[in-house]
């Protein structure tokens, strides 16, 4: 079941366009979550009550516009740009993540998040 979310942090609020995987499933069943932002280069990062556990492929170089779960810190994440650990332009991630779906990033809006604001995700349909 894919379909899309709704993320709202500050001013900002997108839409990430899910994969059809069960790991996407499961943050679906889990919505609608709210955390507090982490920063990390050009990722955000929170953690999430929700646990991701399938045979999904995992992953640690992504691309702009990445939305993943990464199991270690049970934390959802969203890459517009390259991290602490990127060797090139490329997001990469503390240790391998799973990817969950892709959004469109505004790099100048997020550049303006904080950390310690509230993030939010939610279904679409506002659920």
């Amino acid at each position: 079941m894919n379909g899309r979310v709704r993320v709202t942090v500050e001013k900002l609020s997108f839409a990430v366009h899910l994969n059809d995987t069960e790991s996407a499933a499961a943050l679906r069943q889990a919505l609608p979550l709210a955390g507090t932002v982490s920063l990390w280069g050009q990722e955000i990062y929170f953690q999430a009550p929700v646990r991701v556990q399938t045979a999904d492929p995992v992953i640690e170089t992504v691309e702009v516009g990445t939305f993943a779960y990464w199991p270690p810190g049970e934390a959802l994440c969203l890459f517009w740009g390259p991290t602490p650990a990127s060797t090139d332009s490329r997001p990469r991630a503390a240790s391998p993540v799973i990817l969950l779906g892709r959004f469109v990033p505004d790099a100048a809006a997020l550049n303006q998040v904080r950390p310690g604001t509230t993030i939010r995700i939610q279904d679409e349909t506002g659920t």
